[in-house]
């Protein structure tokens, strides 16, 4: 019987703990390569300029910048690289000389080039520039080694401590004669068994610890130049406090000490829906394409409601406004248009009384061959020209009628827009008239138009 009761108390903790390990495991599949806490992940990284990719490892070792693009050190815009002609001496005949292409960096907005702080000319085009040397590079690399070690030991210390809390009742000599020494080890993939045992890093051998000095105060202190304060300033030769900024390692008093920067590199990041996790918005890896494999962005399915000319506004008076409605979608949309009602919670806003055309609105598919084509032949809509404007393409201009309602200020109107829309995650397709394998769903909207003031 104490047999049984050991190994049902024994079945129960490793259920227990298999619990919460594949919660824990869950949660940091969930977060790896998440950049805030709603879950979205970056996808790549390249740079603005030339477009190249690279993973996030090798991105973290570039210091997120690229290797070929610059920065103009004055107004942070794009360096460009120029070609010239240079004299140059035969190899065979050093008396003689022959023009040489050579190639330097240009700002094309501040008029900045490399030699302006004395950047010898390369003969390739990219690559291979000349870059200053930080004398503090050894004490950097130090300090960060130093934090990391730091890190690591409280992070072990934190693992070490969320272990003790998840066994308090459980003795040691129960854990070694049934094996959960081992179980307990494998908190997560990859984590280094010290942080559960204790042990070093390497299993008994001694970890080579850094240690900083302090910075020793000094008593004397170099003294100014005599003529520091009587000495006019030329303010194209300082730096302002931007571009020192901007290079936090030299920090440049001189203009003459400006050298170009490294451009940074951007992500591409996928939207995910804060309540189901779900992809909204997944971009391709590549930057230079543009392509969404998820297409339900709002604006490309939702007619566009714009103002196309606008008469004298006069209170109380009826005025005909005309309006431009523009179909997004690649098939034939069906569009109503209805006053509001009394009392809508919509209709807050609205300072004039508009009647819109009571009858069914018809815009023809999106084409984008034909969108640009003046021959095209019009289609046949039997249009009525009290309502009607014209048509062109998928583009249909409507008449409403407007009357302001108050003596001054500006004349808002709003109105109820109802139009159809086929749930697809592509592109939608002209389809015929007769195929009802996508399902239609009529969609209502409230519009408002702030059409100017009244006149007197």
């Amino acid at each position: 019987m104490p047999h049984t009761a050991n190994k049902t108390y024994l079945w129960k903790v490793n259920f227990q703990l298999h619990l919460e390990l594949t919660a824990e495991e869950k949660g940091l599949d969930r977060r790896r390569g998440v950049t805030d806490r709603w879950g979205n992940t970056v996808d790549s990284h390249y740079c603005p300029s030339c477009l190249e990719n690279m993973p996030s490892a090798e991105a973290k070792l570039k210091k997120n910048r690229c290797a070929n693009c610059f920065d103009c050190p004055c107004c942070m815009h794009t360096l460009s690289t120029r070609a010239t002609s240079i004299p140059a001496p035969l190899p065979d005949d050093p008396a003689k000389t022959t023009m040489k292409k050579a190639y330097y960096l240009a700002c094309g907005f501040c008029r900045w080039t490399s030699r302006d702080v004395g950047m010898a000319d390369k003969s390739v085009a990219s690559g291979g520039w000349q870059e200053p040397e930080n004398p503090h590079t050894q004490k950097i690399n130090k300090l960060v080694e130093y934090y990391q070690q730091l890190a690591q030991k409280e992070k072990m210390e934190r693992d070490r401590k969320k272990l003790v809390r998840r066994r308090p009742y459980m003795p040691l000599a129960f854990s070694d004669k049934y094996g959960l020494g081992t179980r307990l080890q494998r908190q997560r993939p990859g984590a280094p068994i010290s942080a559960l045992t204790g042990l070093s890093l390497k299993d008994g051998e001694d970890q080579k610890e850094i240690k900083i000095e302090p910075a020793q105060a000094v008593e004397e202190v170099e003294p100014l130049p005599e003529d520091y304060y009587t000495r006019p300033i030329n303010l194209t030769e300082v730096t302002t406090l931007r571009q020192r900024l901007l290079q936090p390692d030299f920090q440049p008093i001189c203009a003459s000490q400006l050298y170009p920067r490294h451009k940074h590199l951007l992500i591409k990041r996928s939207l995910r829906c804060r309540k189901c996790e779900h992809n909204l918005s997944k971009p391709e890896f590549n930057p230079t394409s543009i392509k969404f494999k998820i297409q339900l962005v709002a604006v490309n399915y939702i007619p566009e409601v714009r103002i196309m000319s606008i008469p004298n506004l006069r209170y109380m008076k009826e005025s005909q406004v005309l309006l431009t409605l523009t179909n997004p979608v690649e098939n034939l949309t069906h569009v109503t248009l209805k006053e509001c009602e009394e009392g809508d919670p919509d209709d807050t806003s609205s300072t004039a009384k508009v009647v819109v055309p009571s009858k069914e609105l018809l815009l023809a598919g999106k084409d984008a061959a034909a969108e640009y084509d003046e021959l095209a032949e019009p289609q046949d809509f039997q249009d009525d020209p009290d309502i009607i404007a014209f048509r062109k393409a998928n583009k249909v201009g409507i008449f409403i009628k407007v009357t302001p309602q108050k003596e001054e200020g500006e004349v808002t109107v709003s109105f109820k827009m109802k139009h159809e829309f086929k749930n697809l995650a592509a592109p939608i397709r002209p389809t015929e008239e007769s195929d009802q394998s996508c399902e239609v769903i009529w969609l209502n909207h409230h519009v408002e138009l702030s059409l100017g003031p009244v006149l007197p």
